[in-house]
C-alpha cells in the first residue's frame, strides 16, 4: 500500500513537534482548571447580584402594597388596621419566588398631616381620614459567593400615603 505524497512529508515535520509537546501534557488541564474557576465563580455572583436587585426591586413593590393595604384598611373602613404586626403579615402573604418571607420585618408609622407634623400615640385615633401611613419594608439578602466569605446585605423601602377614608 503506497502512502501519500503529503502524508509522507508530514509525518516527520508532525511527529518531531509531537516529542517536544511530551513534556505539557497536563499543561492545558491546569489552565482549565484554573480558569473554569474564577469563570463560575464569576457567573454564579453575578446571578446572586441579579437576585439582590430582583429582591430590591420586590421590597419597593411590597412597600407600595402594604401601604396601600393600611391605607384601604383606615379606621373608617369595615375592618381597620392600627398595628404593624397586621401589616407585617400582610407583607409576608404577598409571596413573591425566591424571597424568603420569614426575613421580611416591617415598621408602620402613623403621622399627623400637616398641623402638628408628630407621631400618633396609641391614645389618639392615628389611622383616621387626613393622616399619613408610613411603611418601612426590610429585608436581610444572605449573598453568598463561592470562594467569598458569607455576608448579608440588608435592604430596605419606604412608602408613605395620606388616608383618604
Amino acid at each position: 500500500m503506497r502512502v501519500p505524497y503529503l502524508t509522507r512529508r508530514l509525518l516527520p515535520r508532525m511527529s518531531g513537534r509531537l516529542r517536544g509537546m511530551q513534556h505539557e501534557r497536563g499543561q492545558a488541564l491546569v489552565e482549565f482548571a484554573m480558569t473554569a474557576s474564577v469563570l463560575f465563580m464569576t457567573l454564579v455572583g453575578l446571578m446572586k447580584v441579579c437576585l439582590a436587585v430582583y429582591t430590591y426591586h420586590y421590597l419597593a413593590e411590597c412597600a407600595r402594597e402594604t401601604v396601600r393595604y393600611a391605607v384601604i384598611s383606615g379606621s373608617s373602613s369595615g375592618n381597620p388596621v392600627s398595628t404593624n404586626d397586621a401589616i407585617q403579615t400582610y407583607a409576608r402573604g404577598l409571596n413573591y419566588p425566591a424571597i424568603t418571607t420569614s426575613l421580611i420585618k416591617t415598621s408602620t408609622t402613623w403621622d399627623t398631616y400637616p398641623t402638628s407634623g408628630g407621631t400618633c400615640t396609641p391614645s389618639t385615633a392615628c389611622n383616621n381620614p387626613g393622616n399619613i401611613v408610613k411603611v418601612t419594608v426590610s429585608y436581610a439578602f444572605p449573598l453568598s459567593i463561592p470562594f467569598t466569605p458569607n455576608k448579608t446585605w440588608n435592604m430596605s423601602s419606604t412608602a408613605s400615603m395620606i388616608i383618604a377614608n
